[in-house]
């Protein structure tokens, strides 16, 4: 899996292009304050071990998130951080659950629309806690 943390002071996005067309449809712009915006690629080598990847991002996004002092996580499947890319629905249903997991625990948290190219608007302040990559 790879992981791109963004704090955003404000993350704005709307949906384009759909890619995928087995997923809801959407079309409203959102607008959002305050939160740790997850750039996520689930690898195919993560098929074998799902529930190790879920496990690994959640406490990923928690630290980043408390490094950035927020509460609001917003999980963006993107498909550009490595060559190899697991199955769609495979990886919709870990952000689902990874989603659960992180309202379970108190946190907003929420998914940008999957299976979309978005136009997307990234405000984030120039510190290090603001950018933070991960790779497992």
């Amino acid at each position: 899996m790879k992981l791109l943390m963004i704090y955003c002071e404000q993350f704005a996005y709307q949906p384009q292009i759909k890619t995928l067309p087995n997923f809801p449809d959407f079309t409203e712009k959102v607008i959002l304050q305050n939160v740790l915006v997850a750039f996520t690629q689930m690898e195919e080598k993560d098929e074998e071990n799902p529930k190790y990847a879920e496990t690994k991002l959640v406490k990923s996004l928690k630290w980043a998130a408390k490094k950035n002092e927020t509460k609001h996580i917003v999980l963006h499947s993107f498909a550009h951080l490595s060559e190899s890319k697991a199955n769609p629905v495979i990886t919709k249903e870990l952000f689902d659950s990874v989603e659960a997991r992180l309202q379970n625990a108190d946190y907003t948290a929420e998914q940008t629309p999957f299976g979309y190219f978005l136009d997307i608007n990234v405000q984030a302040p120039g510190r290090s806690s603001a950018r933070i990559f991960k790779s497992f």
